[in-house]
């Protein structure tokens, strides 16, 4: 058996999870600080008000920011405590946008390609900056203004939210673009193998992974990723599944009393779990050691396909697993608390924040393409839709719903946590098709990608 090959990915070494997953570690990543474009002494005609108290030293520093893409560029600025701060803003993003800080100060609002001079005063302490236009702040649209030589707190300059604390770990951005070297996990299904009976050795691990551009999280894995190794089969298949180091395993394709083959089990122990699939689908698995919300919210997942009978070849076939990321402080795995209360910090396909937006999945023109969509969940519905395309065939929890000599098409393929099945399209004409979940805040919270159609694509 020959599970699909996730991208690599760099990772700290693996260690067993002992108990419920102690001693886990998160890495908090470093922000890029923007530079002070210049600084002058010359004297000032008028004294700037300090927002904190400090005197002015009679040095200014003038800073060029840049709105594009619904955020501020560099979006943090550092400056010597009791600096005058000038903040140059040129809008060149296709919205209006402009610059409030807490302080008081505020820019006008500018169009496109528009640039306005904004005074700061002293700068002595934390100054909190944002785009007040309606929804932009929410959107991601904030600055912040830190000093040097300098300990005076954030409430003291007026800083209307709280510093963050140093144990938590970086806020995810759903559209920052990776880095050039960034490869995207490897979307295409298994091949079907030979033979009926399929063996496999999954591995608890704790894996220190990126999540999303400039941000990673301590994960719990089966053999290193989330989702784990994608299994595949047909109706009658055995699989044979060794399972070592801590916790328990929860195969939905399998159909047999859970009390003695999916027990929990102790670091450096094995258990070996052999189940018969009787019924076809794309099937869940996942650790279900308690709390088992903890355990699949932190990324201990994966996805099994058991073939319909008689299934016909496609040009293409992908499997995307919808899931959520709820980060946690540094040091801590996910945070159950915001997995209880249904606060995700992103949902993503294949465990990576909107990562097909940036490294597309890609068809010839013509090509019959099948997607394989299972929710991982924890929590959230998925509602799977591709931009500018019908889907002529519609398999979902194991039934047919529509096929490609039907009259008419389906636009989405709903999924309730655990719940999986596959779409089919063709794609005729060259461009760039957009896929993402329906459920347009998660959509925004990095459950989206892109198809793209172009003849040099390869097979």
């Amino acid at each position: 058996m020959t599970p699909s090959a996730p991208a690599p990915q760099p990772t700290a070494p693996a260690r067993p999870l002992g108990g419920v997953a102690a001693g886990l570690a998160l890495v908090l990543v470093a922000v890029l600080i923007g530079a002070a474009a210049q600084r002058v002494t010359a004297p000032m005609s008028t004294p700037v008000a300090s927002s904190s108290g400090i005197a002015w030293n009679g040095r200014t520093t003038t800073v060029t920011v840049t709105a594009e893409g619904m955020r501020f560029r560099p979006d943090t600025i550092t400056v010597p405590a009791g600096d005058r701060l000038i903040i140059m803003l040129t809008n060149q993003d296709r919205r209006r946008h402009d610059l409030a800080l807490a302080t008081g100060p505020k820019s006008a609002v500018l169009a496109s390609g528009d640039t306005s001079r904004l005074d700061a005063g002293v700068i002595g302490g934390a100054v909190d900056g944002w785009c007040s236009l309606p929804g932009h702040r929410q959107a991601g649209m904030r600055l912040t203004i830190t000093t040097t030589g300098n300990t005076g707190s954030a409430a003291a300059a007026g800083h209307d939210h709280g510093a963050a604390p140093a144990a938590t770990t970086a806020p995810i951005d759903a559209m920052a673009e990776p880095g050039a070297g960034f490869t995207a996990r490897d979307a295409t299904a298994p091949a079907l193998p030979g033979g009926r009976l399929h063996r496999l050795d999954l591995r608890v691990q704790e894996v220190q992974r990126e999540v999303s551009p400039g941000v990673r999280q301590k994960m719990w894995t089966f053999n290193g990723t989330t989702p784990g190794p994608v299994l595949r089969g047909r109706v009658g298949d055995i699989f044979e599944i060794s399972l070592s180091n801590d916790g328990s395993i929860d195969f939905h394709a399998g159909a047999l009393a859970p009390d003695e083959p999916m027990r929990p089990i102790d670091p450096g122990q094995q258990l070996t779990y052999r189940f018969t699939a009787t019924k076809a689908g794309i099937w869940m698995y996942h650790c279900s050691t308690m709390p088992m919300l903890h355990h699949i919210g932190n990324g201990m997942y994966g996805a099994v396909i058991i073939d319909p009978p008689d299934l016909p070849a496609v040009d293409r076939e992908y499997v995307l697993v919808q899931s959520e990321l709820y980060l946690g402080p540094d040091g801590e795995p996910g945070d159950l608390t915001k997995m209880q209360a249904e606060q995700p910090d992103a949902v993503v396909f294949n465990g990576y924040v909107a990562q097909y937006a940036h490294r597309p999945l890609t068809v010839r023109p013509g090509d019959r393409v099948r997607i394989w969509v299972l929710n991982a969940g924890p929590n959230r519905t998925s509602a799977f839709h591709l931009v500018g395309a019908h889907f002529d065939t519609l398999y979902r929890e194991g039934r047919w719903q529509l096929r490609p000599t039907d009259p008419g098409a389906a636009q989405v393929l709903d999924l309730t946590p655990a719940a999986g099945g596959f779409v089919e399209t063709v794609l005729t004409e060259p461009g760039h098709y957009p896929f993402v979940s329906h459920v347009m805040v998660d959509a925004e919270r990095g459950a989206r990608g892109i198809i793209t159609v172009e003849a040099s694509a390869p097979r």
